[in-house]
C-alpha cells in the first residue's frame, strides 16, 4: 500500500510517501513545505514526490493527515486537500493529532504546543485541550514533549525534540491503517481546539 502523509499544521510542514507491506512501513520520500505557502506549494510538492518515485497520482492508496491542532489556515489546507484527493481517488483516510505525534516522538504521554496569546495546546494521554497557562502544579510533575523554545521555558520537565514531520505521523498511523480505522471524509474536519479569530469576533459582534 502506498500512503501519502500530509502535515501542514505547524510553522513549517511536510509531505511524505510511504509503503506499507504487511505490518512494516518504510518511508519512500519526504519534502518540507515552507510555512505560509501551503496552499501554493502542496500540490506542486506532491507532484514532485510522485515524480521522484515514478508514481502516478492513482498509485496513492491511502492518506494520513495531521489535522491539528495548529495554524487555522494550515490545518484547513491540509484537511481540504485530503478530502479532495480522497474523494477523487476513492481511497481511505486516517487522521492523527500533531500533539499525539509529538508525544510519540519524545516517548512521553503528554505534549504541548504554543497556541499563542500565552496559551498552549496540551495533550495528556488521550485527552487534548487548550491550556490557559502552565502554572498549575499538576503540569509541573510530568514529562511533557515540546518542540518550541517558547514552550520549553514553560514546562519544568519539558522533553525537547525536533518538530514532528510527516514521516513521524506515518509511523504513528500504522496501527490505524492495519486496523482500517478510517474516517468519514464527509465529516472530516480540523482538530482546532480553539475557535478562529473570525468566529470569536463574529460572536462578540453579535452580542454588541
Amino acid at each position: 500500500m502506498i500512503v501519502l502523509v500530509i502535515d501542514t499544521c505547524g510553522p513549517s510542514g511536510s509531505i511524505a510517501l510511504g509503503r506499507l507491506e504487511g505490518s512494516s512501513i518504510s518511508l519512500l520520500t519526504q519534502a518540507e513545505l515552507a510555512g505560509k505557502t501551503y496552499s501554493a506549494q502542496l500540490v506542486p510538492g506532491l507532484r514532485a514526490l510522485l515524480a521522484d518515485q515514478n508514481f502516478a497520482v492513482a498509485s496513492i492508496q491511502a492518506i494520513v493527515v495531521v489535522n491539528g491542532p495548529g495554524s487555522f489556515t494550515g490545518v484547513r489546507v491540509g484537511v481540504s486537500s485530503t478530502k479532495g484527493l480522497a474523494d477523487a481517488l476513492d481511497i481511505p483516510v486516517v487522521t492523527v493529532s500533531r500533539l499525539e505525534v509529538l508525544a510519540q516522538k519524545a516517548g512521553t504521554q503528554s505534549a504541548a504546543l504554543d497556541a499563542g496569546r500565552g496559551e498552549f495546546y496540551f495533550r495528556d494521554t488521550s485527552h487534548e485541550f487548550l491550556l490557559a497557562s502552565a502554572d498549575q502544579p499538576s503540569f509541573a510533575s510530568r514529562p511533557v514533549a515540546v518542540c518550541e523554545e517558547s514552550t520549553l521555558r514553560v514546562f519544568p520537565k519539558a522533553v525537547r525534540v525536533d518538530p514532528p514531520t510527516a514521516s513521524d505521523a506515518l509511523t504513528l498511523a500504522v496501527p490505524r491503517l492495519l486496523a482500517r480505522d478510517f474516517v468519514d471524509i464527509a465529516t472530516l474536519d480540523g482538530n482546532y481546539l480553539r475557535r478562529s479569530d473570525a468566529e470569536i469576533f463574529a460572536k462578540t459582534s453579535g452580542k454588541a
